[in-house]
């Protein structure tokens, strides 16, 4: 529980004070808000707050601006994870800072703001122009013919988003794959995540009677992957991965995998997943990266913050041999040996943003 009272004592024997992890509702992003549960697992519930923002995070931008900043106000708040950075969130952490200037702040997830290299002394996200060749080739591996690209305006408004877009539809040329984008509906709008999902459920099976099996879908919402991908099992269409790549964003959901079993047991999620598809005939034709993205954000996030605040890596700039080893031990963690992480720096107009990692990962097939 949080508290006021600068006096009252916090357990140091791990790491100075407590870390905010901000995310989703499990509803919307299931990967992003159980993100923080191995580090209450490995620290305790007394060092790790998790906030959960609005659903509706549009239409209640004021609210996500209050829950963040108001974190200026615990004293014992030492790190700020925000997973995703949605709208509002440059807004609370510019409030946030004007109180606080002892707080490591990491961005991570996907980054639906703009010039965050200044107010995050972290950011970790996927590599989204370079997932933009990438699934395109995947898809191609996996027998694609067609590429079903779906977004909304809020999304393709989004300077990245729409590069990627256009990634995508020059990469599918070169590799003489027919590229096709549809709007479909924002699940923040007017019909709502029912209406939206209801939508991909029937509108799926119209596109593959259309172009035929061997279409691939994707799609740039997480609250509409778990539709995409039943629609697409029900086709027998192509899958080349989540909008989040991970084998827990969607997958479970869609293919009706046991949710009584712990959502952090990734070996039982692949197991099934696999034996699944294949009784579906559906083998090779879904993929995602080996492990969850968020959560490796999330966690590589929190570790290295710990070591800022133990003040094992510089105050300032990004010590990125250690970031590294975080990630990768993360990913060995979780699934073992043999899953490389391949980092880079963002850049833009010639300017070099070290604090902005872009991040890749090999692909996983079911």
């Amino acid at each position: 529980m949080l508290t006021k009272n600068a006096n009252e004592a916090v357990d140091t024997e791990l790491f100075p004070g407590k870390i905010a992890i901000v995310t989703d509702n499990a509803s919307n992003n299931d990967d992003d808000f159980h993100s923080s549960d191995p580090l209450v697992e490995k620290y305790g519930a007394g060092k790790i707050v998790h906030i959960i923002r609005p659903a509706n995070f549009m239409a209640e931008q004021g609210k996500v601006i209050d829950a963040i900043s108001s974190l200026a106000e615990y004293e014992e708040i030492k790190v700020l994870i925000v997973n995703q950075t949605v709208p509002g969130t440059n807004a609370a952490v510019d409030r946030l800072k004007e109180a606080r200037d002892d707080i490591f702040i990491v961005y991570c997830g996907f980054i639906h703001e703009t010039d965050v290299s200044t107010r995050a002394n972290l950011i970790l996200t996927p590599d989204q122009l370079g997932m933009g060749s990438a699934m395109v080739i995947q898809a191609k591996k996996q027998g694609a013919k067609v590429f079903l690209h779906y977004s909304f305006p809020r999304h393709m408004s989004q300077v990245i988003m729409s590069n990627r877009c256009d990634l995508i539809r020059d990469t599918c040329e070169a590799e003489g794959i027919k590229f096709v984008n549809v709007t479909a509906p924002d699940p923040t709008g007017e019909i709502g995540l029912a209406g939206a999902r209801q939508f991909i459920l029937e509108d799926v099976p119209k596109l593959v009677a259309k172009y035929g099996e061997d279409t691939a879908f994707f799609c740039t919402n997480c609250a509409l992957q778990i539709p995409l991908i039943k629609a697409v099992v029900d086709c027998h269409a192509i899958y080349p991965q989540p909008c989040c790549p991970s084998p827990f964003h969607g997958f479970p959901e869609a293919l009706g995998i046991d949710a009584d079993i712990t959502h952090m047991n990734l070996n039982y999620i692949i197991d099934e997943a696999c034996r699944i598809v294949a009784e579906k005939n559906m083998t090779d034709r879904l993929s995602t990266w080996p492990v969850s993205a968020s959560m490796m954000f999330t966690n590589a996030g929190a570790e290295y913050a710990i070591k800022w605040l133990k003040g094992l890596v510089p105050k300032t700039g990004i010590d990125d041999w250690v970031l590294e080893n975080c990630m990768n031990a993360y990913v060995k963690e979780v699934v073992g040996e043999g899953v490389e992480v391949e980092m880079t720096a963002y850049k833009e107009n010639g300017i070099t943003y070290d604090n902005f990692k872009l991040i890749l990962m090999s692909y996983l097939d079911f």
